[in-house]
């Protein structure tokens, strides 16, 4: 009897609800996003305002929406930068090895032993803050990672028969990578690549959250969890909506990386 893939099925349907939402938010909302209205300062939940609204009284479920499209951006761009690099090293290092795969890798563990939001911080110190910056700083350091999980992919299989059949028929060493060998790391490299945006999608909140991302007036999720620390209590959910959010995108894609992790055992 095949056994369904639940978490596979549950993480799909629910990121894809969230990002229909997303795709909405950057060409409608139902309010301005960067309107305000004194009038409707922290208002409560209701049919008008099914999240209610911020200090300046704009709509906080249109910012969400709008927001959300800014964080995937941030974070599928981090995610592309750090696999397309990692992809390109690890292959190398992990199919060639010698002194540079020992070089590379040892720096590798250096940098992987340091916090990525604190090699973040001193990176953006450098080179300043804003979306863009942030994305060449997550991108740099999600690499080192990618590199690994590539490198030890490229190492069980280039002994394998295949390998060495192709190595007999005179294929050369960028054609037994790229051609024979990465197309095995897929299933691999997509589950790697869910659980990197999930990672992503954290310290780009996080940075936000510090004011060091997505700058003012764009909405950004972790930016409204910082705006909303002061009006924890008189309006709760400006703080909740945009957390419950990130927590959903999270599930979403831990589910999906658990799916395809069912897949390749």
């Amino acid at each position: 009897m095949k056994k369904h893939n639940y978490s596979l099925i549950f993480g799909l349907i629910l990121t894809g609800i969230i990002l229909v939402i997303t795709i909405i938010g950057q060409f409608w909302t139902p309010y301005d996003i960067t309107g305000m209205n004194s009038m409707a300062r922290n208002q409560a939940p209701s049919l008008m305002h099914i999240m209610g609204t911020d200090n300046f009284g704009r709509d906080v479920f249109s910012r969400v929406m709008n927001g959300c499209g800014t964080t995937f951006f941030v974070a599928l761009s981090t995610v592309a930068i750090g696999c397309f690099f990692g992809v390109i090293i690890g292959a190398l290092t992990g199919f060639y090895g010698g002194l540079l795969d020992e070089i590379v890798m040892r720096i590798n563990d250096v940098l992987l032993s340091f916090p990525s939001v604190l090699l973040v911080l001193i990176f953006i110190s450098f080179i300043g803050t804003g979306k863009y910056k942030i994305i060449v700083a997550l991108g740099v350091m999600f690499i080192p990672s990618f590199a690994r999980i590539v490198r030890s992919e490229v190492i069980r299989y280039k002994s394998q028969e295949f390998v060495r059949s192709a190595q007999v028929m005179g294929a050369g060493s960028l054609r037994i990578i790229f051609v024979h060998i990465l197309p095995n790391t897929v299933v691999s490299m997509l589950t790697a690549e869910a659980i990197g945006f999930n990672n992503a999608v954290l310290a780009v909140a996080s940075m936000s959250f510090l004011g060091l991302g997505v700058q003012p007036p764009d909405p950004s999720l972790g930016r409204m969890l910082s705006e909303a620390q002061a009006y924890i209590f008189p309006a709760p959910w400006y703080a909740i909506w945009p957390g419950v959010v990130i927590v959903l995108i999270i599930l979403g894609f831990s589910q999906i990386s658990e799916g395809l992790r069912a897949i390749s055992d």
